[in-house]
């Protein structure tokens, strides 16, 4: 379930976004768009359930991929973990 108004106008945002960045750019884009959203946020314990989320869904898919011969470095918004419910 996403509370997102528009999530696929989101997507296209935030590729639109790193467009022509360098690497070194983009991992700073994305750094600060965290920073930024935990800041909106604001309850440490949701951004903390959140953090373990992100780390369990990268976790797990680069389990995944152990021997298929993917990288995954093209995933999506999709690939990532759902909050968790009720919170």
């Amino acid at each position: 379930m996403t509370t997102l108004e528009a999530p696929d106008d989101f997507y296209a945002a935030l590729l639109g976004a790193h467009r022509d960045l360098t690497s070194a750019q983009s991992h700073a884009l994305n750094a600060k768009l965290v920073l930024l959203l935990a800041n909106e946020i604001g309850v440490q314990a949701r951004l903390v359930e959140l953090l373990s989320a992100a780390r369990a869904s990268v976790l797990r898919r680069a389990a995944d991929q152990m021997g298929d011969g993917t990288s995954g470095e093209n995933d999506g918004p999709n690939d990532a973990a759902a909050p968790p419910r009720g919170v």
